[in-house]
């Protein structure tokens, strides 16, 4: 069945598909670099998006994820 979904996902030229080429290039940039990349790309992100966003934006986001958090151990409860 992988091998039917596969070709579903490939147009007409056998190219690679979008979630293919993303693996594919996730693996390599895994093999390539180590702990400290990720670090370093980590702490960029972070303050790239501090310059961008204001307060709210931290407390929504927040609140969001302790409103999911909250729904996952009621649903471990149950």
């Amino acid at each position: 069945m992988a091998n039917k979904q596969n070709n579903r996902n490939r147009n007409n030229d056998e190219n690679m598909t979008v979630e293919e080429a993303g693996r594919k290039g996730g693996e390599a940039t895994s093999n390539n670099h180590g702990r400290e990349f990720y670090e370093e790309i980590g702490r960029k992100g972070g303050e790239a998006t501090s310059k961008n966003h204001d307060r709210d934006f931290y407390e929504e986001i927040g609140s969001k994820g302790g409103e999911a958090r909250s729904r996952q151990r009621n649903n471990k409860n149950n």
